[in-house]
């Protein structure tokens, strides 16, 4: 077995194991408005998971780039609302396109095609065609700090307020979602993505 001690490591190499073990990762699409322009802001991250449920909570880590705080997470910070989306093949590759690193007063979706949605509870606008949307309030920010008290990565806890999903990939009945049907795209290391291959059930002991 391979080990490596993690302080010997540049960032690129923690960034490489990590990516490269803890997958797959769920993606969230997100939305956000810039309070002061009014410009709608795109993005998809990767760190991205369920807090708990009693209070509809996820959590979301946006990394910051040469200390600086990006588009998402400042709008998140003072807007203080968005919409999740969450991706599969029909979506895919506009999704990537609204990862390329724009001006804070350009908007990723000015020349996308995409059809944006009024929300039922947030100022924020969705994106009409991603298949599972949520629409989120922040409930709690956490600014990560390094061991020199530097903020290298700023962690947003925020509440599902109103969940949306498209008619061919739930059951309102069950209330379930198809996951097969849904086929929702994850993230794997560098530029690659995976999809469900198939699915195990094991009960779970008492």
């Amino acid at each position: 077995m391979h080990i490596y001690s993690s302080k010997d490591l540049t960032s690129k190499q923690n960034y490489k194991f990590l990516t490269g073990s803890i997958i797959p990762r769920p993606i969230a699409w997100i939305t956000t408005i810039n309070p002061k322009t009014d410009v709608v802001n795109a993005a998809p991250f990767s760190y991205f998971n369920v807090v708990s449920k009693e209070l509809p909570l996820v959590s979301l880590s946006i990394n910051r780039k040469e200390q600086k705080m990006k588009d998402t997470a400042h709008n998140l910070l003072y807007q203080k609302e968005g919409v999740i989306h969450l991706v599969n093949d029909s979506v895919l590759t506009k999704m990537n396109q609204t990862a390329a690193s724009l001006p804070a007063d350009e908007s990723e979706l000015d020349n996308s095609n995409l059809t944006l949605a009024t929300s039922q509870e947030v100022a924020v606008p969705a994106i009409q065609e991603a298949p599972i949307r949520f629409e989120v309030r922040l409930h709690q920010y956490i600014p990560i700090e390094d061991h020199k008290k530097m903020i290298i990565s700023d962690l947003f806890i925020l509440e599902v307020l109103n969940y949306h999903f498209e008619d061919s990939i739930f059951d309102s009945v069950k209330e379930y979602i198809d996951p097969i049907t849904f086929d929702p795209v994850a993230r794997l290391a560098g530029n690659t993505y995976s999809h469900i291959a198939k699915t195990v059930n094991i009960k779970r002991p008492n």
